[in-house]
């Protein structure tokens, strides 16, 4: 018995477009890629729910002929390529072809098109692959294809796709890509009828920039680099060290005009910003690569979204020394100029700053086994409801102290450089970072009442601008801010309104919270409800933390200090804060007699 069968040609397709068309975004791809090979200036991208339901791409290109029309939809049809060898030397995306025949075979396809030297175009109408209507048609120069209800044919494929915002928001990125690539052209990209991005032609990546994302022309720096022995230039534009995201939406690399996504790269840009960025920010850059065509492969994906490079690290070091070039050039040009520094001032140091100067150190990480702090009963520390008040009133007002005390197991020393607590115990001497200490201590209250978290009314509502992408994706995660007591609502297309937030929050930026809240979600790996939900609170309950923590040049009573480390000793994960930095560090007994020698009792026995 035969249990072997060979599929229909039809069903084959499908099953082979599921290899070329994921998302509505592949298909954009693919489509504005003919529009560009075929020498179009204007491309306009309609959209209807996302793509889902309709993707429409009109070009003033060279357009097709009737034949070339018919032929394009057919299986491996193409103009980029005659034989194998010919994938060495490709430099085009490919002219009406290719992925058609995929695109056709999962969707309903409406084709026009025209030359410029034919008097009429041609309309042809596709269902599963197949032409059911022809006709001829007066039509201006170039190309409309419409596609809708991708995946009508294929519900297993369909039920995967995300919701519209998401899908929405992968159309997006790949749409600000085709604007950088290609200054020349004037690309418009509609949602339901309405323009959301209009880019007319322009000279400059930077210009280009600034029309995608309103950036600030005086905060992007030009990138000029070439390699040692020329083979490889690295040109475009990046954001100055005083600007961060954080997100890495708008960093952006090319090879040879074409997008591509490669960790290495975005690892060698950042390598730039080294000790320029904190952690967690990121540049905005519009990066392009400039390699011979014989030291690249652009057909490693099926999707073409990934390279590989013949000499991966000379690209790499590269685009690293062109970025740190721009931004050393753009200190030393500040630099230069002229500061008014008024003499009270100049010789006046931050006790935060100075907490922070390098120091010499001899402690190394303590044995958790060996943790100075006796495991008490949980209870919720009082120095939480302290921090109501600002940061004056929290270090001049001691919290309570209990009048009955358990016996502790160490001894307080006081407080060093306005930063560490110092306790003596038997087993060495411990410095507690009153900053981390109080971040644990805050952040696990806050986790385990955070449907319950003291909320303050703003008296003037604070007014948080955004692009109108970026308010209708915190509108579909609106619930994770309202769950952590942020009474937050749409004002308008490009705005939020916050009318109440936590009390730790009163004096935080909310701008930048938001911000911030966007790109802990654009940046998270988890597509399950709940998981995204639990690491957001973290987040949140960290970032809260932090803000109403004591910091570093904070002075303490010894009432206070003892009241940190009694909290401390009742609190879970009590050995690091939230952001994984430890909360103390042991110098034990043992290494303490080794730097005084006194483990050689037959040399200094006369100093014992």
């Amino acid at each position: 018995m035969i249990t072997i069968k060979k599929l229909p040609p039809h069903e084959a397709h499908k099953i082979a477009a599921g290899e070329v068309v994921e998302r509505p975004a592949n298909i954009a791809k693919e489509l504005i890629e003919n529009s560009l090979d075929a020498g179009a200036t204007q491309i306009f991208l309609h959209l209807q729910q996302a793509g889902k339901k309709l993707l429409r791409v009109v070009d003033n290109g060279h357009g097709m002929s009737q034949e070339d029309a018919q032929v394009c939809f057919e299986h491996h049809a193409t103009s980029k390529i005659t034989r194998v060898d010919d994938l060495d030397t490709i430099d085009t995306f490919g002219f009406r072809g290719e992925a058609l025949s995929s695109i056709a075979a999962v969707s309903n396809v409406t084709l026009i098109t025209k030359k410029k030297d034919t008097e009429q175009g041609i309309k042809l109408e596709l269902t599963d692959g197949q032409v059911t209507h022809k006709n001829n048609v007066t039509c201006n120069t170039g190309t409309d294809i419409c596609i809708e209800n991708i995946f009508y044919n294929v519900p297993a494929r369909k039920k995967f796709l995300k919701k519209d915002e998401t899908e929405r928001r992968h159309i997006h990125q790949l749409f600000n890509a085709f604007c950088l690539a290609y200054k020349n052209v004037h690309f418009k990209l509609f949602h339901d009828t309405k323009c959301v991005i209009n880019c007319p032609p322009t000279d400059s990546v930077a210009n280009r920039m600034a029309q995608l994302w309103h950036n600030n022309h005086q905060k992007l720096l030009t990138v000029q680099a070439e390699h040692a022995n020329k083979s490889i230039t690295v040109t475009g534009a990046v954001s100055d060290h005083q600007t961060a995201r954080f997100d890495r939406n708008q960093i952006f690399f090319f090879v040879n005009n074409r997008w591509i996504k490669n960790y290495e790269l975005s690892r060698a840009l950042l390598k730039g910003y080294t000790n320029v960025l904190p952690g967690g920010k990121y540049p905005t850059a519009a990066l392009f690569v400039t390699i011979d065509t014989t030291h690249v492969d652009v057909n490693i994906h099926p999707r073409k979204e990934e390279v590989q490079f013949l000499h991966p690290r000379m690209v790499e070091t590269t685009i690293t020394t062109g970025v740190k070039d721009a931004l050393e050039h753009n200190l030393s040009s500040h630099i230069q100029q002229p500061v008014n520094i008024k003499p009270a001032q100049a010789f006046v140091q931050p006790a935060v700053q100075q907490s922070m100067q390098p120091r010499p150190s001899t402690f190394v990480p303590f044995n958790f086994d060996a943790l100075p702090f006796e495991k008490k009963p949980i209870g919720t520390p009082a120095v939480v409801q302290q921090q109501t008040t600002p940061v004056q009133q929290r270090i001049e007002q001691p919290p309570e102290i209990p009048t009955v005390k358990q016996q502790s197991p160490y001894k307080l020393i006081g407080q060093y450089n306005k930063t560490y607590i110092l306790t003596e115990h038997e087993n060495g001497l411990f410095l507690v970072d009153q900053h981390a200490a109080h971040e644990r201590i805050l952040y696990e209250n806050f986790a385990q009442n955070f449907k319950n978290l003291p909320k303050i009314n703003l008296l003037f509502p604070a007014l948080i601008t955004l692009s109108p992408q970026d308010c209708k994706f915190v509108e579909q995660h609106m619930q994770l801010l309202q769950h952590n007591s942020i009474d937050v609502e749409l004002f308008g297309e490009n705005q939020l309104k916050i009318s109440a937030t936590p009390v730790h929050l009163k004096n935080v930026n909310l701008q930048k919270l938001i911000q911030e809240f966007i790109g802990w979600l654009h940046e998270s790996n988890t597509t399950d409800t709940q998981e995204l939900a639990n690491a957001i609170h973290k987040k949140l309950h960290a970032q809260m933390a932090c803000k109403a923590a004591v910091k570093a040049g904070d002075v303490l009573t010894s009432e206070q200090m003892q009241k940190l480390l009694d909290d401390l000793a009742q609190t879970d994960n009590r050995l690091t804060c939230p952001h994984g930095r430890p909360t103390g560090f042991l110098w034990s007994l043992t290494d303490i007699e080794k730097k005084f020698k006194r483990d050689y009792p037959s040399t200094f026995k006369s100093f014992q």
